[in-house]
């Protein structure tokens, strides 16, 4: 049998309980049977084993790799700083694999902060005496004794209670104050059972004498931290894109360095210059940088989010956030501004509009308006006032500014409930008492017989029933949410169960709560970017339709799916369903809300997701990425989510995308730039093993540009800002990839050729006028030898100088310039000194075995680098005509 169907004193015998509570040894035993009251927490993995994972994922591997070749040449050949370079990869390393530990603890701490939404101590009745008790030590059968301001400690059933109210918003995402009464109920719905009072719920107002039957993970409260830990890790399209192209990276890398090793041995080279040339193309293969710059462009963008209201918790969901297809947002708070005004009155027959001037409103409309409430008094910046729900505070400020407030005694209460989807409240005034009753006019229409005129109360029949329905309609078409009010004369002696009967319809007021002016603005950005936006909300289905209609998310008929609704759609039903062009789901629940993330998703979908409640914790979690609301979301909401608006504002997310976009952009002109500078490492390999010359670049020269060089103008690419055009093209796809076809072509065939050329030219450029012939051997220590393959290292540092420039946009503006980027500046003023140390300075030229150029070698260079940014202008230049 359901607790909520019996009566008070059978569900104390159903838990073997009684009013004056448990034994301590009764109590003793039941602690020990259904442990602690806390939420526990499932096993986890051993930190140990979770640093050893970010120092093992296959990123980190080749980078193992890199820096394990790298010893292995200094082992091979030492005194060239090789030594220097692997310690420098090693600390790459540990950095990337501690930043991935803090990711994993951080998602622990949104239990925690589950549990710090529990009260610490109780008042409980053991052994016919009130005792505190620390909230961990209760058990099912407790009685526990709670008042207005108290939160709920566990799933209980009340057993006596005097004008209780509690806010379930954390469960159940309504924030209007809920009756709860002793009354056995049928609803099979525990969320909205009128005589349990669920954990982590909070008395608004009463006293209420309640009986454990759930504790710890077996409440409503643990059940939804069940969730969230049971969601899985969910790894970022970026995450994704990363493990493939490191796969890719290794694989090529190796595979290359394996078929050189080969070839040295086949033409006579010997084992150790074989394996020499093998570690030289792995290492020329292996972007050192990648995990950097990739967090830098990362960093970057979160901080320019939070510039822009958006903190971001988890790094990786910066560029997440920009691959977002689908956006599921709440209503209340986010799209619009969470403060109901009431702005249309209609009474007596007539339309009156509330604006700027005065309107005196009959004394019963705002009767109802000022005593037919649920506000409490409570501290408002540094004040005492009356606050509660925003829709009855706005219809008391109605009543004050309308002719005045009504003040008369409260005797009785009908609480709001779904179910009668109205509230009544029975007060004594000057001429004796009068019920005050307001609510959905369809709730009402059936227990009234009369309506008020100016003239006096005339019959409400069926012709007249119909007019107030089309006035309703009217303003509901104005997207206004409608309130019926309505009163009754009672006489003394009355009995409860007949007050609500024969009443007299006064008026409907129309209420708004105003959508955020920056909103709608926001929603067609979001549908010029190719962004989806669903809102998903528990508030009534008319309210979100009329919301979606102000702020443009519908223009048409759109589909509405409320939670009963969602409940009896099969998986194919809903899978349909989400396929409507303009879609609103309304009255849903915590698990409802997670099915629509999984299912957006199972369709390939990008989804962000946002909440503010302890009940969208498992949504937050599941979507690729959780947006929670700084000012009023929770911090279980917080703690589970990647992003937190510091000003509940959806116009903040739509700024956030702009960001993360930019990051997806960024890490791909950072790819095009280092991956150029691999064909003018690996060719000269090539040249020595097919044509027997003299190797123009050595493993530590390669070095020098992939760790030194290169590095401070890629970071300096990975920091780029959002261009002009990034919210106008459709968001990247789950399918699109960092590495496509299209920027291996541009790197690996076209700039890369032309960036190897310039080298080897330089290179044999000063071999010829050093008088070299070809088939002549040189030592590695022979000047000459020295400054050619000095002129084929400094070759390929001057055209990446250039190929930087040419790597900030794909097409469009021929050379690149655009918005002012000092990173990149700065990595040049850097990338110049750098090689300059390593030309002309004594030290530069011991540690990557270099000499000094003369001025001829810079000037044969001149010409190469002007050829690559023509010819890549008229690639560019080719491309967009060809959109």
């Amino acid at each position: 049998m359901k607790i909520q169907t019996l009566r008070p004193e059978d569900a104390l015998t159903s838990l073997q309980s009684g009013p004056d509570g448990l034994t301590a040894t009764e109590a003793a035993r039941r602690l020990e049977a259904f442990q602690a009251n806390s939420i526990l927490h499932m096993r986890t993995v051993p930190w140990w084993r979770r640093l050893a994972a970010g120092l093992t994922h296959f990123l980190a591997i080749v980078l193992w790799l890199a820096a394990l070749l790298a010893f292995i040449a200094e082992w091979s050949d030492p005194g060239k700083g090789m030594a220097t370079l692997g310690v420098a990869i090693l600390c790459v390393i540990l950095v990337n694999a501690l930043f991935s530990y803090w990711q994993e603890y951080r998602a622990e701490r949104s239990i925690l902060a589950l549990e710090g939404l529990m009260p610490d101590s109780v008042r409980v009745m053991r052994e016919a005496r009130l005792r505190k008790l620390n909230r961990s030590l209760l058990v099912p059968g407790d009685v526990l004794l709670l008042s207005a301001g108290d939160n709920v400690p566990a799933d209980c059933r009340i057993l006596e209670a005097f004008d209780v109210r509690i806010n379930a918003a954390t469960l159940t995402g309504e924030s209007y104050p809920v009756a709860r009464d002793a009354q056995p109920t049928d609803a099979p719905d525990l969320l909205h059972c009128r005589n349990i009072l669920l954990a982590g719920t909070v008395l608004v107002s009463g006293e209420a004498r309640a009986l454990v039957y759930a504790t710890g993970m077996r409440t409503e409260f643990g059940r939804i931290a069940q969730l969230v830990q049971t969601g899985g890790d969910i790894e970022s399209p970026l995450q994704r894109q990363i493990n493939r192209l490191s796969r890719l990276i290794a694989l090529l890398a190796m595979l290359l360095g394996g078929v050189f090793f080969v070839l040295g041995q086949w033409i006579g080279l010997g084992f150790w210059n074989s394996l020499l040339f093998g570690i030289g193309i792995i290492v020329a293969n292996v972007p050192e940088g990648l995990l950097p710059t990739v967090t830098l462009s990362l960093a970057m963008g979160a901080q320019r989010m939070a510039a822009r209201q958006a903190l971001i918790r988890n790094l990786p969901s910066v560029e997440t956030l920009g691959s977002a297809t689908v956006i599921c947002t709440d209503k209340t708070g986010t799209l619009t501004l969470n403060r109901m005004q009431a702005r249309v009155v209609v009474w007596a027959g007539r339309e009156t509009a509330l604006d700027s001037a005065p309107v005196i409103l009959p004394q019963a409309l705002r009767a109802v308006a000022s005593l037919c409430q649920t506000l409490q008094l409570g501290e408002v910046d540094g004040r005492q006032a009356l606050v509660g729900d925003p829709l009855e505070e706005a219809l008391l400020r109605m009543a004050q500014h309308s002719g005045g407030a009504v003040d008369f005694p409260l005797v009785d209460e009908l609480p709001f409930s779904a179910e009668r989807r109205m509230l009544s409240t029975l007060h004594r005034s000057t001429g004796g008492l009068v019920l005050y009753s307001k609510g959905a006019l369809e709730a009402l229409l059936p227990i009234a017989s009369r309506f008020l005129q100016e003239d006096g109360e005339q019959p409400l029949d069926e012709h007249e029933q119909e007019h107030w329905r089309e006035a309703e309609h009217r303003l509901a078409d104005r997207g206004l949410r409608v309130l019926a009010f309505a009163y009754r004369a009672v006489e003394e002696g009355y009995k409860r169960e007949d007050l609500e009967q024969d009443l007299v319809l006064i008026g409907l007021v129309g209420l708004e709560d105003p959508p955020r002016p920056e909103v709608p603005a926001a929603v067609r950005r979001c549908q010029q970017a190719g962004i989806r936006v669903l809102m998903v909300t528990g508030d009534h289905p008319r309210t979100a339709e009329a919301v979606a209609r102000e702020i443009g998310l519908a223009t048409g008929r759109p589909t509405v799916i409320t939670g009963t609704t969602l409940a009896s759609l099969s998986h194919s039903q809903l899978s349909l369903a989400l396929e409507a062009r303009e879609l609103i789901f309304a009255r849903v629940n915590p698990e409802q809300k997670l099915q629509i993330v999984k299912e957006l998703q199972a369709k390939g979908e990008t989804v962000a997701v946002t909440g503010d409640g302890v009940n969208d914790a498992p949504a937050l979690r599941q979507g690729d990425i959780g947006i929670a609301m700084g000012l009023s979301g929770s911090d279980a909401a917080r703690e589970a989510a990647d992003m937190v608006l510091l000003d509940d504002n959806f116009a903040s997310i739509v700024a956030a995308v702009e960001e993360g976009r930019a990051v997806f952009q960024n890490i791909r002109r950072f790819m095009s730039y280092i991956l150029t500078s691999n064909i003018p490492e690996v060719v000269p390999y090539l040249a020595f093993v097919l044509f027997r010359i003299p190797l123009p670049l050595t493993v530590v020269q390669i070095l020098a540009v992939d760790l030194g060089t290169d590095m401070l103008p890629a970071l300096g690419l990975g920091a780029e800002r959002p261009d002009r055009e990034v919210m106008q093209r459709p968001p990247p796809s789950r399918n699109d990839r960092l590495l496509d076809r299209r920027l291996l072509a541009r790197a690996y065939l076209f700039l890369g050729p032309m960036e190897a050329a310039a080298a080897l030219a330089a290179f044999f450029f000063v071999l010829r006028n050093g008088g070299w012939q070809y088939g002549e051997t040189l030592a590695p220590d022979e000047p000459l030898y020295q400054v050619a393959t000095t002129a084929c290292l400094a070759a390929i540092v001057v055209m990446q100088m250039m190929n930087v420039f040419l790597c900030r946009s794909e097409r469009g503006r021929p050379f690149g310039f655009g918005s002012p980027n000092p990173l990149i500046w700065a990595g040049l003023v850097c990338e110049v000194a750098l090689i300059l140390f390593i030309v002309y300075a004594p030290l530069g030229n011991w540690l990557f075995g270099t000499a000094p150029l003369p001025v001829s070698a810079w000037l044969f260079m001149i010409p190469f680098v002007l050829a690559m940014a023509l010819l890549e202008g008229i690639r560019k230049a080719r491309a967009t005509l060809d959109r």
